[in-house]
């Protein structure tokens, strides 16, 4: 067996593997060296410069998320030089951008700006006034870019590229100017952009946002209970998190929007489609029937519980079996069901009722 090559995260050797980034290795290992621009999902971009570390044989600093490993290196993540460079860094960063209470009221989770609490970067450094466009005119239904707020870090142009393959937004302007825009300045809606939300997830600052709860003034995110769930839009099975103001409907609790599992811990990887993310209206509508129906004697349907209402199904089927046979009887299953859904369908057609007579209406 080819024994993994070596290098040296402060006095401790590790193994890493060939092609590993320095930042890889090190989180692997437990050692924590914080990020603004980097997305496991992206490819390296080196941009925001938080992440960079000593490398022994360079005079510079190397950004840890951009820097292969390679064996016998000497690396230090925490030190005087790097400490003086973050904290320099993030109140660079910190000069034009919303403080946290301007944050808190816009409801918007903010990475940064708790970077900066975490490493006691200076705050007293002259305030300016951020010269980035806003776009608050786009009349998307979903999507809010707060300019101000933004670092430009890249990662939800980058999303856009390598993930969806959409390329709907871009880093326009120059200089103090640059801002995140479409082609022309268009809106998202006459763009190519699918409203996947994906740029909202992976942005670090707020600056991209869902609008629906910062107009319905939900709680801030940190006030949220998640409660991990499947998607129920397709058979693809997504994991998603609903975020429930607890203290919404007199106390019964509300989905005030949906957000994506951290990355690499679901099958999805933390994407999600429109539907997936934006589409939680129905959880809540008036129409919604949220008790099983079944007919009266007089035909009506009144309010049954779950074990009369399935009962009820089961007697009906097997009625029709007993009078015509299984064959008088047929199944189809819904492409928004999950796979292990679709299976326990045919289950019951094959093996409960005995028919081959089952469908399932994605099917090619």
């Amino acid at each position: 067996m080819t024994q993994r090559p070596t290098l040296w995260l402060g006095d401790q050797e590790v193994a890493f593997e060939p092609g590993e980034t320095l930042l890889e290795v090190a989180r692997r290992h437990g050692k924590e060296i914080p990020t603004l621009c980097h997305d496991p999902r992206l490819k390296p971009a080196g941009a925001c410069r938080t992440c960079l570390v000593e490398v022994e044989g360079s005079r510079r600093l190397l950004p840890a998320c951009a820097t292969p490993a390679s064996k016998g290196a000497r690396v230090t993540v925490e030190s005087a030089r790097v400490d003086r460079h973050r904290k320099s860094l993030l109140s660079l960063y910190l000069t034009d951008h919303p403080d946290q209470a301007a944050m808190r009221e816009r409801k918007r989770p903010d990475e940064l700006l708790a970077m900066a609490e975490r490493y006691a970067a200076p705050t007293d450094w002259p305030k300016l006034d951020s010269l980035r466009a806003e776009r608050k005119e786009d009349p998307n239904p979903y999507i809010d870019f707060d300019a101000a707020a933004c670092i430009l870090c890249a990662r939800c142009t980058r999303y856009c590229d390598e993930i969806e393959s959409v390329s709907a937004i871009t880093l326009a302007g120059r200089a103090a100017e640059t801002t995140i825009s479409t082609a022309d300045g268009r809106s998202l809606l006459d763009s190519s952009c699918e409203m996947c939300g994906g740029c909202i997830d992976t942005c670090p600052t707020g600056a991209m946002a869902e609008k629906r709860p910062i107009a319905r003034k939900s709680k801030h995110e940190d006030e949220l209970v998640k409660v991990r769930t499947t998607c129920n839009f397709c058979g693809v099975g997504c994991q998603l998190d609903l975020n429930i103001d607890p203290s919404a409907r007199g106390g019964a609790g509300e989905v005030v929007k949906v957000t994506s599992p951290p990355v690499g811990t679901t099958t999805n990887d933390g994407n999600l489609c429109v539907k997936g993310r934006f589409a939680y209206d129905f959880i809540h509508h008036a129409d919604r029937l949220t008790t099983p129906l079944v007919r009266g004697a007089d035909g009506a349907l009144v309010p049954a519980t779950w074990e009369v209402a399935l009962r009820r199904a089961a007697d009906g089927l097997l009625g029709v079996r007993e009078r015509h046979g299984a064959d008088a009887l047929a199944f189809v299953s819904s492409s928004r069901c999950t796979v292990e859904e679709n299976y326990l369908v045919q289950k019951i057609a094959r093996a409960a009722i005995g028919t081959n007579n089952v469908h399932q209406c994605a099917a090619t």
